[in-house]
């Protein structure tokens, strides 16, 4: 396989976790790192071996030996960094969410476009099991005709910095724009517009609440300004709709997992924080019938049969394997784009307290933007 040269843009949580998996998938190679801060970019870089260290992107830019970046900066720092490395003729894997806004990621397709160069952005439901099983079963038709799917995603208290887990950064508007609908919904948002077929949204609703009770000395230090618990409902082209519930933290036991159904039958998939099973939903000579489906025995064979099929065992083994030319990129960058449409049009329903056009939003998207 095809070595693909790479430079890392931010060695934080997210760029680490990167690094890590990128040690696993044969053909990528590190050769640059980069991040503000350089004691930490270099002990990344001596901890895996990379030759070359930077604190300013744009240096590493420069350099003609890389083919491609993988962006791991906070929200809000995604589009001036991406679209620099697009001009750079660089290929770029980008983080989650897109951007912070509808504006700034319609602003990095474009780039993409107009450059001739991939961007790929990170959603990691797309390359889970289930969701191959569920986009089998979809375009095989035993859905029949679909009408309407729900996105669900759950931690009972689970909200960054305050209850313990990640930085402030997640917390604050200024750096990630938002907060559960950015930071998880993007997955589970992004796994049902890939299963529907990426529809049109016409029209949005929704509400989003901060109501729990937070250590006060960590509120005051994170600056908490997001939201802890998200909840929309999407119309789209030719009757489609979405309802949407996302929590970093609730007062509940436990969610079921997101679920599509149609004319045929119905699909409910596991939840993504506690997994469980993938289950169809039928009629069967007049009887109800409810099934689940054995995932691993179907990857065992998938692997086994299939020509490249390990091009889809995560976001980055397939970025790696579409730099090789073994498969066609995903449209993540579009599935991405609409998620942050949805995202932004629950944002702006909340703040009218009224359904909001599609049009409109994306006339009045604006950009948060900041350059490093």
């Amino acid at each position: 396989m095809r070595k693909i040269r790479i430079g890392i843009i931010g060695v934080g949580l997210i760029g680490k976790s990167h690094l890590h998996n990128y040690s696993s998938i044969p053909g990528a190679e590190i050769v640059a790192v980069c991040d503000i801060n350089g004691e930490e970019a270099q002990r990344v870089a001596e901890k895996y071996d990379i030759p070359h260290v930077y604190t300013d992107f744009r240096e590493l830019l420069k350099r003609d030996d890389i083919e491609a970046v993988d962006v791991c900066l906070h929200n809000n720092f995604h589009a001036p960094v991406t679209i620099a490395a697009l001009e750079a003729d660089k290929h770029v894997y980008c983080e989650k969410p897109i951007a912070g806004t509808y504006f700034d990621g319609k602003r990095m397709v474009d780039a993409a476009n107009e450059t001739g160069k991939h961007l790929h952005i990170q959603l990691a439901t797309l390359y889970k099991k289930e969701t191959k099983a569920a986009k089998t079963l979809i375009e095989e038709g035993k859905l029949g005709k679909i009408y309407h799917a729900r996105s669900n995603g759950f931690r009972r208290r689970g909200r960054p910095f305050v209850d313990g887990y990640g930085t402030k950064a997640f917390t604050r508007k200024d750096t990630a724009t938002g907060g559960a609908l950015i930071d998880m919904g993007v997955y589970h948002i992004a796994q049902m517009l890939y299963l529907l077929d990426l529809p049109t949204p016409t029209r949005i609703s929704g509400k989003v609440y901060q109501e729990m009770e937070m250590d006060p000395i960590r509120r005051q230090e994170s600056g908490f300004d997001v939201e802890e618990l998200a909840l929309g409902f999407v119309k789209f082209e030719k009757g489609i709709t979405l309802d949407i519930m996302e929590a970093w933290s609730v007062h509940l036991g436990g969610m079921e997992g997101s679920s599509i159904i149609g004319s045929l039958g119905g699909l409910r998939l596991p939840d993504f924080q506690k997994g469980g099973e993938l289950t169809y939903h039928t009629t069967v000579c007049d009887i109800d019938m409810d099934s689940k489906f054995n995932l691993d025995a179907a990857d065992y064979r998938w692997h086994t049969l299939r020509e490249n099929a390990d091009a889809y065992d995560s976001s980055q083994h397939h970025w790696i394997a579409a730099l090789q030319g073994r498969v066609d990129l995903l449209p993540t960058a579009e599935i991405a784009l609409k998620t942050m449409l949805i995202s932004e049009g629950i944002y702006l329903s909340d703040a009218r307290g009224e359904e909001v056009a599609v049009d409109e939003l994306i006339e009045k998207s604006q950009s948060t933007s900041v350059l490093m």
